[in-house]
């Protein structure tokens, strides 16, 4: 489902650069609106997707938002305006915003902390990989399909899409497990199903009730909520290199290079993002704490020097290649802040699914003007605003990411210290208490 959500999203930056700026006489920052409107409805969306799941057998919610937005895109390839295509984006961005915190909330309801990091980089991975698809189909398309039946490529890069889109949501039906304390996957006999849900249930409020307003209190009560969102709200823009395909839009705004590479070069800032995440998020799991943290640092760092070798503008082009494709680490925050996310909030079920919500909501509120301030498509091929921008929020995610790590430890710390109190209170009464 994943792959199919990030294909559709980037289809549309590749159809921006192949031909669908000129036909339908785009201008302007045209481009960033329809992003923008995109997120707008992926905001909405958001927590009620996720809610919707307390309600709803997860097997039967996201195979149905999967086929709304792959309707959606097929409707895409009949366009004559872009006004219709902000329609549609603002609905596709309500059903699929259920897709990547909703099964955030999942992997979290079947792994234990030591095991998220990678499940989450598997996960992620795969809208990375949709990507990295993208580039190629696009290529491929325009070579091969482009005034095929009186239909320009780009506009069967979208029927396309809608035909590998339907399949996957026809098979979730079949098969999605939804979670332990419920699913009744054919391939799991009672055993297993006793298994999965007993090895997590320790120590944990495992509800699957529906959300009364105690849940309000017990979120806006702590820490968790604020701190999450914050971190994922400022790291998340991070990925702007990519989710703008700023490289393609750089390439298209100057000469020597065709509509096929505009569309391939850029694949090598995914390839990497693709191994930074796997190499990362595989790596935290083998911690003996599942420390997060180190990779947001290094996430970070390579964001600091992409943004400074290209605002190097006299720099020669191959470093400025090198600073695009080192961008993908940006995508490796992704599965492993989720994961610590999942592991801070382990204890607490319900609340667990709506952090994991806010935290992409509140990216996506930032996200809904980001673009257009700092990366509007009249700045390319440059983008000083944005690699300034870039900068900013990479040091940014460094403090966060401290307050985070602290915020945690010290409530370890003081579990571990009423867990002591409770015990030193046990043993008096014990030795108190008169034996026979």
């Amino acid at each position: 489902m994943y792959f199919t959500n990030y294909l559709d999203r980037s289809n549309v930056s590749n159809a921006y650069v192949s031909g669908m700026k000129e036909e339908l006489n785009m201008f302007g920052t045209q481009f960033n609106k329809i992003n923008t409107i995109f997120t707008c409805g992926y905001i909405v969306g958001m927590i009620p997707n996720n809610l919707m799941l307390q309600w709803v057998s997860p097997r039967i919610w996201f195979p149905s938002m999967q086929i709304i937005w792959g309707t959606l895109t097929f409707c895409t390839a009949a366009v004559t305006r872009v006004e219709q295509i902000y329609a549609i984006r603002f609905f596709q961005g309500m059903a699929e915003s259920s897709t990547f915190v909703g099964t955030h909330y999942i992997l979290g309801s079947w792994y234990k902390p030591g095991e998220l990091g990678k499940r989450s980089g598997i996960f992620t991975s795969s809208g990375l990989i949709g990507t990295l698809f993208s580039g190629v189909l696009q290529a491929a398309v325009y070579k091969h399909l482009n005034g095929v039946s009186g239909r320009s490529g780009w506009r069967w890069l979208f029927i396309i899409d809608g035909v590998i889109t339907m399949p996957i949501a026809l098979y979730g039906f079949l098969i999605f497990p939804d979670v332990p304390a419920t699913t009744k996957a054919f391939y799991l006999n009672e055993e297993e199903r006793l298994l999965s849900s007993d090895r997590l249930e320790k120590g944990k409020d495992i509800t699957h009730e529906r959300p009364t307003w105690n849940l309000l209190k017990r979120v806006l009560g702590r820490w968790r909520w604020y701190a999450c969102s914050l971190l994922f709200a400022i790291s998340g823009e991070t990925e702007s290199f990519g989710s703008n395909n700023l490289m393609g839009q750089w390439l298209k705004a100057i000469d020597g290079y065709s509509i096929e590479q505009v569309d391939y070069y850029p694949s090598g800032m995914t390839a990497f993002a693709i191994v930074s995440t796997l190499v990362c998020a595989t790596w935290t799991d083998s911690t003996r704490t599942q420390a997060r943290w180190p990779v947001l640092i290094y996430m970070s760092i390579c964001c600091i020097i992409a943004s400074i070798c290209i605002l190097v503008w006299s720099s020669p082009t191959g470093l400025k290649f090198f600073a695009y494709y080192l961008a993908g680490a940006s995508y490796a925050g992704q599965a492993t802040t989720f994961a610590w996310a999942n592991q801070i909030c382990a204890d607490d079920d319900q609340e667990r699914g709506v952090v994991l919500a806010s935290m992409n909501m509140w990216n996506n509120v930032i996200n809904a003007w980001w673009p257009l301030v700092f990366y509007p498509a009249t700045d390319a091929p440059k983008f000083t605003k944005g690699m300034w921008a870039m900068i900013g929020v990479s040091i940014a995610t460094l403090g966060v990411t401290w307050l985070l790590w602290y915020l945690e430890r010290r409530e370890k710390r003081q579990i571990a210290q009423s867990v002591e109190s409770l015990t030193v209170e046990d043993k008096n009464v014990d030795e108190k208490t008169p034996h026979d």
